[in-house]
């Protein structure tokens, strides 16, 4: 891992008041609960932690600050950089501000609530979700905005989240409307469960045939629209969109696309659609994954004067931890670099189990623990199990995963012997985080600072 400073742990932490983004007021409550996190107890549920550390709660264990190489961990061990985790934090906040965007990351990247009150620290405007089990685990740590970026037509969830409205006044979600019966089947949904507060709904703009969810055309748009006016359990507020689905991508077509957006709101508030504009609260336009958050900005900015200001609402998630394929080949970091740089965060460590030939090596890790639906991982490092010296992982390469092995070719003359660690780089944060529930958080030094919980 890069160097980095020594930074306070990440869990532990209580939710504390922190700055909104350009939505609004300050004191938007953080995240509550996390305390209890700390209080877990260590036992054989959470792998790679130490076989001596069971019965201690994660907290002790943190604060023993073991080292990652000689405290006990058994590989393979998933390892989060603290300093890279916040890098990227600040960043994103520095890249927000300066663009006068609002950012609700996508919090299905890393489902930690830990991450989530880093990230809302940090000026987030809410969290993103996909589906109700994760806006069900957001709730539960008392996030108190939340932006679900699908149609969401579960009677059981939508009567799950009556409830969440009505109980607590402070409490803001918004969710994608994309077609007239997903409007009619949240309107039967909300009026039978006896909803009081009406949902915050955006009508989703396809990003082109072929592409994803969303109403293709702008007539499509229009239809959902009016459904959704003349439901009492709902309330337009604004539209949305996923440009990362517009077909063979590039920046003109994406640029176009968002153009298109902006265009679709312009309409829609036009023609007094919006009832955000007259309750005087802010419109929703809302775009933005991980890899053209660069055009959004540039095309958001264009937004003409509407009839009630405009929450310009990012919404990109894989920049927590970055990653060292898939993200590091797409950021748009890599397009503007005068904006800064992004820092992969995982490594995964493992051990050479065998050594068949000299051509061929076997790790203990497999797809049970690493990211492979888009690459490979990758050898970065050798930490020699003679010594504990560590070399680069010259001549070595993952060819292949199985459930629990990494197959590993070497080049003639490649230092590679049984017991020795590879550290790897992966690739695809959100297929990272999801195979480990506890994840040791680590200084350069390998020293373990914290445990990142994640609830997927």
């Amino acid at each position: 891992m890069a160097a980095e400073p020594p930074v306070a742990g990440l869990a532990g932490f209580s939710g504390s008041d922190g700055p909104d983004g350009p939505d609004g007021p300050t004191g938007l409550p953080g995240v509550s609960g996390l305390s209890g996190l700390a209080d877990e107890r260590v036992d054989h549920r959470f792998k790679a932690l130490p076989p001596d550390a069971d019965g201690l709660t994660v907290g002790d264990l943190a604060a023993e600050r073991r080292n990652l190489f000689t405290g006990g961990f058994t590989t393979p061990v998933l390892a989060l950089s603290a300093g890279s985790v916040e890098h990227n934090l600040a960043l994103l906040e520095t890249y927000a501000q300066r663009h006068g965007l609002a950012f609700a990351p996508h919090g299905k990247t890393s489902m930690s609530p830990q991450l989530f009150a880093r990230q809302l620290e940090h000026g987030a405007w809410g969290i993103t979700a996909a589906v109700p089990h994760q806006a069900r685990v957001y709730r539960a740590f008392g996030i108190q905005r939340i932006f679900l970026a699908n149609e969401l037509v579960d009677a059981v969830a939508l009567r799950w989240l009556a409830g969440e409205l009505d109980a607590d006044p402070d409490f803001r979600f918004i969710c994608y409307v994309d077609s007239v019966r997903g409007v009619e089947l949240m309107d039967e949904a909300l009026s039978a469960a006896g909803a009081s507060r009406p949902v915050d709904v955006v009508v989703e703009l396809g990003a082109g045939e072929g592409a994803r969810t969303g109403a293709r055309t702008e007539a499509d748009c229009v239809a959902v629209a009016d459904a959704a006016a003349a439901a009492g359990t709902l309330r337009l507020v604004g539209v949305a969109g996923y440009e990362g689905e517009v077909p063979d991508a590039d920046g003109e077509r994406v640029r176009n696309w968002l153009r298109r957006l902006v265009a679709l709101a312009a309409d829609f508030d036009a023609a007094g659609r919006f009832a955000a504009a007259g309750a005087g609260e802010r419109i929703v336009i809302s775009a933005g994954g991980s890899a053209w958050f660069d055009a959004v900005a540039d095309v958001f900015a264009e937004i003409p004067e509407l009839s009630a200001p405009v929450l310009k609402l990012l919404r990109s998630g894989a920049y927590v931890s970055h990653d060292d394929g898939h993200y590091r080949h797409l950021t748009p970091f890599n397009r503007v670099p005068e904006e800064g740089a992004l820092q992969p965060a995982f490594r995964l460590w493992a051990q050479v189990v065998s050594r068949p030939s000299a051509g061929q090596a076997f790790l203990n890790a497999g797809k049970r623990d690493a990211a492979y639906d888009l690459d490979l991982p990758q050898a970065q490092v050798v930490r020699s199990g003679r010594d504990g010296s560590v070399r680069e992982a010259t001549g070595i390469e993952i060819t292949g995963l199985s459930d629990q092995h990494a197959w590993v070719r070497t080049d003639e003359g490649a230092e590679l012997e049984v017991g020795d660690w590879v550290g790897m780089g992966l690739s695809h944060p959100c297929t990272s985080f999801d195979k480990w529930q506890l994840i040791p958080l680590v200084e350069t030094d390998g020293t373990v600072t914290d445990y990142i919980r994640t609830f997927f």
